[in-house]
């Protein structure tokens, strides 16, 4: 079978994503279009209200979208844990109880449905054989509503969601960021051969995220991180912000910002399951590594690793 075209990945895999995708609008500005609420945003936040990338000379600003039916990877940020627990409502007492029930995600193929699909496959749990429902619900803080109202039975929600849902009176039936999971939660992603993002705004973009993730491990910059996730997040309360804060701290330990192939190919068998012809996706066709590599090359990342505070 011939390769597949480049473009075939935008429409297929990327909308499992939770994305990130620039478009210039102007000399120096990009809009960063992103499907996913909730602390996995905290490095763009960050790097917009914290000037960031503007050190970097790309004015950036962010724009939420309801799904991530955008473009193609260019730069991943974050590490291989899944910083998020599996609640389910009162009366739900073990795995086994699980059988039948109904899971809230924002989407069938967004970033949230990925993450609770890579969750469940790392505990085991196989979607056809327990029969599980994935029910299209809404954003994280819809989906823990959900839980507590008993409108879903179950949800893979970030640490500080999950705590304010046990707060509330649900349960805990796993810690998935203790597993051995192979798993990035964002990606950027840019046409490759888009005229308006070159190769040199997406280097800028990956420095301030860079920047972004040192400012966020910063123990001198907890409040102020909190306060932006809590903004953000439009959170009640400050205790959930500095819990987001606690939550950013644990998805992004680190910069290591390249693409990790390994869990690329997790992610390609899974989305197989709503998509066959994913399985036919050319990963060496779609990944690019020239910014990670131009990074490393220059210098930049020596530098910001010894900046990771200690």
């Amino acid at each position: 079978m011939a390769p597949l075209p480049r473009r075939f990945f935008s429409a297929t895999l990327v909308v499992v994503f939770t994305l990130l995708v620039a478009k210039a609008q102007a000399a120096g500005q990009v809009l960063i279009a992103y499907g996913g609420f909730n602390e996995t945003m905290a490095p763009m936040w960050v790097g917009v209200e914290k000037s960031l990338f503007k050190k970097y000379g790309v004015d950036a600003r962010v724009l939420q979208t309801r799904s991530g039916q955008i473009m193609m990877a260019t730069l991943a940020t974050g590490n291989n844990r899944l910083s998020r627990e599996l609640i389910v409502r009162k009366g739900i007492e073990s795995i086994e109880d699980l059988r039948g029930k109904s899971f809230g995600v924002q989407s069938i193929g967004g970033g949230g449905w990925l993450s609770t699909m890579v969750s469940l496959d790392a505990l085991g749990l196989d979607v056809d054989k327990y029969k599980l429902n994935m029910r299209v619900i809404g954003d994280t803080g819809t989906q823990t509503q959900a839980l507590l109202t008993g409108n879903i039975d179950a949800a893979v929600l970030p640490y500080s969601y999950a705590e304010i849902a046990k707060r509330a009176g649900a349960r805990s039936l796993a810690d998935v960021g203790a597993l051995k999971v192979v798993y990035q939660a964002t990606v950027m992603c840019s046409l490759k051969d888009s005229s308006s993002v070159s190769l040199e705004t997406n280097i800028a973009l990956a420095k301030g995220l860079i920047e972004s993730l040192i400012y966020i491990l910063d123990p001198a910059n907890r409040r102020e991180v909190a306060a932006i996730l809590k903004r953000n997040l439009r959170l009640a309360k400050d205790e959930d912000g500095e819990a987001s804060a606690r939550t950013a701290q644990l998805q992004m330990p680190n910069v290591e910002v390249g693409l990790n192939v390994d869990s690329w190919k997790t992610v390609r068998r899974l989305v197989t399951r709503i998509n066959p012809k994913v399985q036919e996706v050319d990963l060496d066709q779609v990944i690019v590594s020239s910014v990670v590599q131009n990074l490393e090359a220059s210098g930049f990342m020596a530098e910001m690793r010894k900046k990771i505070p200690r």
